[in-house]
């Protein structure tokens, strides 16, 4: 993702009726439901300027590679989604047309794509063959597109001087959408770099709204127009630490290009709209090339490890948010071999974790108790998830276990929502119990569960 200018809108509460806490309930829809159970994705860069990183500049049209530069010895879409779910992915984004303004399928709305590259003669199409990828190992496919960002057009995130430059431009990134939202079938997840430019101020978020609603009616969208149902936002930062609380219910929602990170973006308990958060990752250290977002050789030293991934798996699927993680792909068209090597470590290291709990159960109320054994044992992980169709009811909670026959607080928090993890030092018991301290209703708990990590 490019980060080349602040820009933060804030879509506010008035686009939303406002009423009574009392007499709504503010649900997900069930799009949003199967998002969250997905827990982990992956988004994929891949854009013609990794051709010629050292002589392209954003800020220079004239700098955007000629469409001859693109073309990839080995492209292979079934590779990279592969090492997508060897991670533990449940869906992935295609970077469709990043900020140069290549797009990876042939457009017919614009020519700088991929059908007029030597690559396979302008036969290709990278969407077309990442859809088919997606659907061969099961992986739920979504589109990533910059509506207001194209350095082949000039396009910033201000409008152009001229307004008949402008609506060109905006009628070009609809023709575009509409190819992709209708030529490529159903789509999980819509991916929004820094927003959508509200029509307001020049730009197409209503018409964007409006294709969404006729089109991909059912998609996830990132930063998506406010006035759908489906929303996601961003946690504020590129390093998959998402802030706590973090809750999945918001008064606004939020659109920025993720170049400063942005605090107190806890959204809101009794928030009017259901917004959870996306936390991404590159795979490669913010030090890297476009932030570690789009591939450079000689970069290996600086890919996250296992350990760093598993890490930032605590503070964002662990803090009731999504994990994107990105995969740089290369100029041969792969995911690099050393970087694959990782996420298959990463995936077999979150199932080695948390694939078999000691013990589990569900149920409602504001006490659960858990029997872990017929005898004590050692444990040090507590995992608790609510059911978030009934809505996020608990505010505040702490747990117990039972410890030479009494009980003792082993650990606190405020936000669970889907799902949150606690780290806890080793506790020797049979017996755990959540106490609910604070709730808006009666809480339902979709899991409480005890691990042992070695």
């Amino acid at each position: 993702m490019i980060k080349s200018l602040v820009f933060i809108s804030i879509f506010l509460a008035a686009f939303f009726k406002v009423v009574s806490q009392d007499s709504i309930t503010v649900l997900p829809s069930k799009s949003q439901l199967v998002w969250a159970d997905c827990e982990i994705g992956v988004i994929i860069h891949l854009d013609i300027n990794i051709f010629d990183p050292d002589h392209f500049d954003y800020k220079n049209r004239k700098t955007c590679p000629p469409l001859a530069y693109f073309n990839p010895s080995d492209l292979e879409t079934d590779q990279w989604i592969k090492a997508a779910k060897d991670a533990g992915a449940k869906y992935a984004v295609l970077t469709a047309k990043h900020c140069t303004g290549f797009a990876l399928w042939p457009s017919k709305a614009d020519g700088y794509n991929v059908g007029n590259t030597p690559w396979k003669n302008g036969q290709g199409d990278i969407v077309r063959d990442f859809i088919a990828s997606c659907k061969k190992y099961g992986i739920r496919p979504g589109l990533y597109y910059n509506t207001n960002f194209n350095a082949k057009h000039g396009a910033g995130y201000s409008t152009f001087a001229a307004e008949q430059e402008q609506r060109a431009y905006n009628q070009m990134v609809l023709n575009q959408l509409t190819e992709l939202w209708t030529n490529y079938g159903e789509l999980f997840e819509i991916w929004f770099d820094g927003g959508i430019m509200t029509s307001e101020k020049g730009g197409i978020a209503d018409e964007v709204n409006d294709l969404i609603t006729g089109h991909q009616p059912d998609a996830i969208l990132f930063q998506g127009p406010a006035h759908n149902n489906n929303l996601i936002r961003w946690i504020g930062n590129e390093d998959a630490r998402a802030p706590y609380p973090g809750w999945s219910r918001a008064n606004t929602t939020t659109s920025a290009t993720g170049v400063v990170e942005i605090s107190g973006l806890n959204g809101d308990p009794d928030g009017r709209i259901w917004c959870p958060g996306e936390s991404d990752v590159p795979n490669t250290r913010q030090s890297g090339w476009n932030g570690g977002w789009l591939w450079k050789a000689n970069q290996d030293s600086i890919l996250f490890s296992a350990a760093e991934l598993t890490d930032r798996y605590y503070t964002s699927v662990g803090q009731n948010t999504n994990m994107l993680i990105g995969m740089a792909i290369d100029s041969s068209g792969q995911f690099p071999e050393s970087a694959a090597k990782i996420f298959a470590e990463f995936g077999a290291e979150i199932r080695g974790r948390f694939e078999k709990p000691l013990a589990t159960r569900s149920g409602t109320g504001k006490m659960l108790e858990l029997q872990i054994s017929s005898k004590p044992v050692i444990f040090n992980h507590i995992i608790i998830m609510e059911d978030q169709a009934n809505g996020e009811r608990i505010r505040k909670y702490h747990m117990e276990a039972k410890i030479d026959g009494k009980w003792k607080t082993i650990g606190e928090g405020s936000c669970i929502g889907h799902k949150r993890i606690h780290k806890i030092e080793e506790v020797v018991s049979d017996e755990i119990r959540l106490v609910v301290d604070q709730s808006a209703g009666v809480p339902q708990i979709r899991s409480l569960s005890v691990y042992f990590v070695k």
